[in-house]
């Protein structure tokens, strides 16, 4: 069964030079699929891709890297035509809900002279 590798992409980068990339890496146009927040071109974009094994993943995500993917995740058993931009935003949202982000350094402040067995008058 194929899967699907999805990656968020920063405003600064180019999703035509993406669809090049992909076209590029052997992906057709109906392996993809690029969801544009605006047509202003200045916004962060979705991109799916269909993969069917660790090659295909392999391209997919250097492809994804090349052009500055800020994350890109992976969902197994799911076909293309299954997929729309509310889907897609919708099972990124719940991943990044469950992943553990690293907490803030914590110090703990221990004294030198605190409370101990002994009893002075």
């Amino acid at each position: 069964m194929s899967h699907i590798l999805a990656g968020v992409f920063g405003h600064h980068s180019d999703y035509k030079k993406l669809e090049s990339d992909l076209e590029n890496s052997g992906f057709g146009t109906s392996d993809y699929i690029v969801y544009l927040n605006d047509g202003s071109g200045n916004s962060q974009y979705l991109a799916s891709v269909t993969v069917n094994d660790l090659n295909q993943i392999d391209l997919a995500r250097t492809a994804f890297v090349q052009n500055a993917a800020l994350k890109s995740y992976l969902f197994e058993n799911m076909k293309i035509n299954e997929t729309n931009y509310d889907t897609i935003k919708r099972y990124i949202d719940a991943r990044n809900r469950a992943e553990i982000h690293s907490s803030p350094e914590i110090k703990i402040k221990t004294s030198s002279d605190g409370m101990n067995s002994e009893v002075k008058f």
